[in-house]
């Protein structure tokens, strides 16, 4: 059985969802919490397997709840975020939730969310969904978890306008944050990508060119070839070859490809 958690500051919405959570004979509702005080407390203490988090709570909403949780080093459980916002602004917490359900709950999709928690567990990937929900916490929002909430509640977009100002990257059990700004072009090496960072590093990130292309403004990075993405300040210029390819040549001297396909991309960078 998964060991659950209900946070909700409303009596009447953790009461009814503990009824509904009774039906599931995998679920064992361990703790109820009214606050993100006691949600943090009973974490740390009762260490869930799920929780069923409110996103927006007086004093310490959702997403600060695991932020501190983070924080305190504390294992962290599968989160399902529970909340009374619209589906589309809600695409920004899926990265970083097993799931989320809009209030007023509906019983078929707590059933899926419930049966997606179970086929998690069961497949034993605790520990790669839990590492993914810190990084995902981490970088969508970043140092004030407020500002994320705001944007919401105004009906702003999130995913679209908001990059993040570093990328965490998880490397023999440590993440190193590494500001955006400080990057000067990255490339593929089968699984990973390589960060080159101003400072001389290296550093490897598990994650495909189109997902970290999604995550860099394409004000300040254009994408040069299926496997190359480059900061628009480090580029000095774009040369010709003898063969008709094209080049770019950074400011570090380091020279990078550019494909036929995203010639045109590159080219726009010199017109802005």
């Amino acid at each position: 059985m998964l060991k659950v958690i209900v946070v909700d500051d409303e009596p009447l919405a953790r009461k009814g969802m503990q009824v509904r959570l009774k039906e599931f004979t995998e679920l064992d509702v361990i703790a109820e919490c009214s606050n993100g005080e006691q949600a943090i407390e009973a974490i740390s203490r009762l260490q869930p397997d799920l929780v069923f988090l409110d996103v927006e709570m007086p004093g310490m909403d959702g997403f600060t709840v695991l932020k501190q949780l983070q924080q305190l080093n504390s294992p962290l459980p599968y989160v399902v975020f529970v909340t009374a916002y619209d589906h589309y602004a809600f695409n920004a917490f899926e990265v970083s939730a097993l799931d989320y359900v809009l209030k007023p709950v509906e019983p078929e999709r707590l059933k899926q969310a419930v049966e997606k928690a179970i086929k998690v567990a069961r497949a034993d990937d605790s520990r790669l969904h839990k590492g993914q929900l810190a990084e995902a916490v981490a970088r969508l929002t970043g140092d004030d978890a407020d500002n994320i909430l705001q944007r919401l509640d105004n009906a702003e977009p999130v995913v679209n306008e908001r990059y993040p100002e570093a990328i965490s990257i998880k490397d023999s059990g440590e993440i190193t944050r590494v500001p955006v700004s400080a990057i000067e072009w990255v490339d593929a090496a089968g699984d990973y990508m390589c960060i080159h960072t101003r400072d001389g590093q290296t550093h490897i990130l598990r994650r495909t060119m189109k997902e970290l292309e999604q995550e860099l403004d394409p004000r300040l990075f254009v994408r040069v070839h299926r496997s190359a993405i480059v900061n628009v300040h480090t580029i000095a210029k774009l040369q010709m070859l003898a063969n008709g390819e094209h080049q770019l040549m950074l400011t570090n001297g380091q020279a990078v490809k550019v494909s036929r396909s995203y010639k045109d991309r590159v080219k726009q960078v010199f017109s802005q």
